[in-house]
Protein backbone atom coordinates (compact mmCIF):
# COMPACT_ATOMS: atom_id res chain seq x y z
CA UNK A 1 0.00 0.00 0.00
CA UNK A 2 2.86 2.34 0.75
CA UNK A 3 4.25 1.87 -2.76
CA UNK A 4 0.79 2.67 -4.17
CA UNK A 5 0.93 5.94 -2.26
CA UNK A 6 4.37 6.67 -3.66
CA UNK A 7 3.12 6.04 -7.19
CA UNK A 8 0.24 8.42 -6.49
CA UNK A 9 2.76 11.10 -5.48
CA UNK A 10 4.57 10.67 -8.80
CA UNK A 11 1.42 10.85 -10.92
CA UNK A 12 0.12 13.86 -8.98
CA UNK A 13 3.46 15.63 -9.32
CA UNK A 14 3.59 14.93 -13.04
CA UNK A 15 0.08 16.31 -13.60
CA UNK A 16 0.47 19.41 -11.40
CA UNK A 17 4.08 20.37 -12.19
CA UNK A 18 4.93 19.22 -15.74
CA UNK A 19 7.75 21.76 -16.09
CA UNK A 20 9.43 20.58 -12.88
CA UNK A 21 8.97 16.97 -14.01
CA UNK A 22 10.60 17.68 -17.39
CA UNK A 23 13.49 19.60 -15.83
CA UNK A 24 14.31 17.00 -13.18
CA UNK A 25 13.90 13.89 -15.32
CA UNK A 26 16.55 15.30 -17.65
CA UNK A 27 19.07 14.85 -14.81
CA UNK A 28 18.41 11.12 -14.51
CA UNK A 29 20.99 8.75 -15.97
CA UNK A 30 18.67 6.35 -17.80
CA UNK A 31 21.39 4.05 -19.25
CA UNK A 32 22.96 3.58 -15.82
CA UNK A 33 19.57 2.96 -14.23
CA UNK A 34 18.74 0.44 -16.98
CA UNK A 35 21.93 -1.51 -16.27
CA UNK A 36 21.23 -1.37 -12.54
CA UNK A 37 17.69 -2.61 -13.22
CA UNK A 38 19.03 -5.48 -15.33
CA UNK A 39 21.27 -6.47 -12.41
CA UNK A 40 18.28 -6.58 -10.07
CA UNK A 41 16.19 -8.56 -12.57
CA UNK A 42 19.07 -11.01 -13.01
CA UNK A 43 19.14 -11.44 -9.22
CA UNK A 44 15.55 -12.63 -9.39
CA UNK A 45 16.61 -15.42 -11.75
CA UNK A 46 19.52 -16.43 -9.52
CA UNK A 47 17.20 -16.43 -6.51
CA UNK A 48 14.80 -18.73 -8.34
CA UNK A 49 17.65 -21.07 -9.26
CA UNK A 50 18.40 -21.25 -5.53
CA UNK A 51 14.77 -22.12 -4.86
CA UNK A 52 14.88 -24.91 -7.44
CA UNK A 53 17.94 -26.33 -5.70
CA UNK A 54 16.27 -25.99 -2.29
CA UNK A 55 13.15 -27.75 -3.55
CA UNK A 56 15.41 -30.63 -4.59
CA UNK A 57 16.94 -30.53 -1.08
CA UNK A 58 20.33 -29.55 -2.47
CA UNK A 59 21.77 -26.94 -0.11
CA UNK A 60 25.34 -26.97 -1.50
CA UNK A 61 27.20 -27.54 -4.72
CA UNK A 62 27.63 -31.15 -5.62
CA UNK A 63 30.74 -32.52 -7.29
CA UNK A 64 28.76 -33.43 -10.39
CA UNK A 65 26.33 -31.24 -12.30
CA UNK A 66 23.45 -33.54 -11.43
CA UNK A 67 21.66 -33.15 -8.12
CA UNK A 68 20.37 -35.86 -5.82
CA UNK A 69 17.01 -35.96 -7.61
CA UNK A 70 18.85 -36.71 -10.88
CA UNK A 71 18.08 -33.32 -12.43
CA UNK A 72 20.70 -31.32 -14.25
CA UNK A 73 21.72 -28.24 -12.28
CA UNK A 74 23.51 -25.24 -13.77
CA UNK A 75 27.11 -25.27 -12.46
CA UNK A 76 26.01 -28.00 -10.06
CA UNK A 77 25.23 -25.21 -7.58
CA UNK A 78 23.01 -25.64 -4.57
CA UNK A 79 20.76 -23.15 -2.84
CA UNK A 80 23.58 -21.53 -0.88
CA UNK A 81 25.70 -20.67 -3.92
CA UNK A 82 22.69 -19.24 -5.79
CA UNK A 83 21.63 -17.18 -2.78
CA UNK A 84 25.17 -15.81 -2.39
CA UNK A 85 25.07 -14.72 -6.03
CA UNK A 86 21.64 -13.19 -5.47
CA UNK A 87 23.02 -11.35 -2.44
CA UNK A 88 25.97 -10.01 -4.46
CA UNK A 89 23.72 -8.78 -7.28
CA UNK A 90 21.34 -7.14 -4.81
CA UNK A 91 24.24 -5.42 -3.05
CA UNK A 92 25.52 -4.15 -6.41
CA UNK A 93 22.04 -2.77 -7.13
CA UNK A 94 21.86 -0.90 -3.81
CA UNK A 95 25.42 0.39 -4.29
CA UNK A 96 24.40 1.61 -7.74
CA UNK A 97 21.51 3.53 -6.25
CA UNK A 98 23.81 5.17 -3.72
CA UNK A 99 26.19 6.13 -6.54
CA UNK A 100 23.26 7.58 -8.50
CA UNK A 101 22.20 9.62 -5.46
CA UNK A 102 25.72 11.04 -5.16
CA UNK A 103 25.69 12.01 -8.83
CA UNK A 104 22.31 13.70 -8.55
CA UNK A 105 23.33 15.63 -5.44
CA UNK A 106 26.48 16.76 -7.28
CA UNK A 107 24.28 17.97 -10.16
CA UNK A 108 22.21 20.10 -7.79
CA UNK A 109 19.36 17.76 -6.85
CA UNK A 110 19.54 17.04 -3.12
CA UNK A 111 16.43 15.71 -1.41
CA UNK A 112 15.52 19.21 -0.23
CA UNK A 113 15.73 20.79 -3.71
CA UNK A 114 12.04 20.54 -4.60
CA UNK A 115 9.03 18.24 -4.58
CA UNK A 116 10.34 16.09 -7.43
CA UNK A 117 13.63 15.45 -5.62
CA UNK A 118 11.78 14.59 -2.41
CA UNK A 119 9.50 12.17 -4.27
CA UNK A 120 12.43 10.61 -6.13
CA UNK A 121 14.59 9.99 -3.05
CA UNK A 122 11.67 8.88 -0.89
CA UNK A 123 10.43 6.39 -3.49
CA UNK A 124 13.76 4.93 -4.56
CA UNK A 125 15.14 5.05 -1.01
CA UNK A 126 12.14 3.19 0.38
CA UNK A 127 12.65 0.57 -2.31
CA UNK A 128 16.37 0.36 -1.46
CA UNK A 129 15.41 -0.32 2.16
CA UNK A 130 13.23 -3.19 0.97
CA UNK A 131 16.09 -4.59 -1.11
CA UNK A 132 18.36 -4.30 1.92
CA UNK A 133 15.77 -6.20 3.96
CA UNK A 134 15.81 -8.90 1.29
CA UNK A 135 19.60 -9.05 1.52
CA UNK A 136 19.39 -9.57 5.27
CA UNK A 137 16.73 -12.27 4.78
CA UNK A 138 18.99 -14.02 2.24
CA UNK A 139 21.83 -14.04 4.75
CA UNK A 140 19.52 -15.49 7.40
CA UNK A 141 18.45 -18.29 5.04
CA UNK A 142 22.08 -19.04 4.18
CA UNK A 143 23.00 -18.99 7.87
CA UNK A 144 20.15 -21.33 8.68
CA UNK A 145 21.52 -23.88 6.19
CA UNK A 146 24.87 -23.81 7.97
CA UNK A 147 23.19 -24.04 11.39
CA UNK A 148 21.20 -27.23 10.75
CA UNK A 149 22.60 -30.71 10.40
CA UNK A 150 20.07 -31.87 7.83
CA UNK A 151 18.61 -29.70 5.09
CA UNK A 152 14.88 -30.43 5.12
CA UNK A 153 11.69 -29.08 3.61
CA UNK A 154 11.55 -26.61 6.50
CA UNK A 155 14.76 -24.91 5.31
CA UNK A 156 13.62 -25.17 1.69
CA UNK A 157 10.39 -23.42 2.62
CA UNK A 158 12.38 -20.55 4.17
CA UNK A 159 14.21 -20.02 0.89
CA UNK A 160 10.93 -20.10 -1.03
CA UNK A 161 9.35 -17.48 1.24
CA UNK A 162 12.39 -15.21 0.88
CA UNK A 163 12.23 -15.66 -2.89
CA UNK A 164 8.59 -14.47 -2.93
CA UNK A 165 9.67 -11.30 -1.17
CA UNK A 166 12.65 -10.87 -3.52
CA UNK A 167 10.49 -11.30 -6.62
CA UNK A 168 7.99 -8.78 -5.23
CA UNK A 169 10.75 -6.24 -4.68
CA UNK A 170 11.96 -6.82 -8.25
CA UNK A 171 8.51 -6.36 -9.77
CA UNK A 172 7.95 -3.17 -7.78
CA UNK A 173 11.29 -1.84 -9.04
CA UNK A 174 10.43 -2.59 -12.66
CA UNK A 175 7.26 -0.52 -12.34
CA UNK A 176 9.14 2.22 -10.46
CA UNK A 177 11.84 2.22 -13.12
CA UNK A 178 9.28 2.65 -15.88
CA UNK A 179 7.45 5.44 -14.05
CA UNK A 180 10.55 7.31 -12.89
CA UNK A 181 12.87 6.93 -15.87
CA UNK A 182 10.62 6.52 -18.89
CA UNK A 183 7.43 8.44 -18.19
CA UNK A 184 8.05 11.80 -19.80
Amino acid sequence: MFFAGLFAIYFTLRSTSPELWAERTDLLNVPFAAINTAILVLSSFTCQMGVFAAEDLQPYRLGKKTNLAGRRRLFGWGMVEWFWLTFALGAIFVSGQVWEYAQLVAEGMPISADSYASAFYLTTGFHALHVTGGLVASLLVIGRVFAVKNFTHKEATSSIVVSYYWHFVDVVWIVLFLVIYFLK
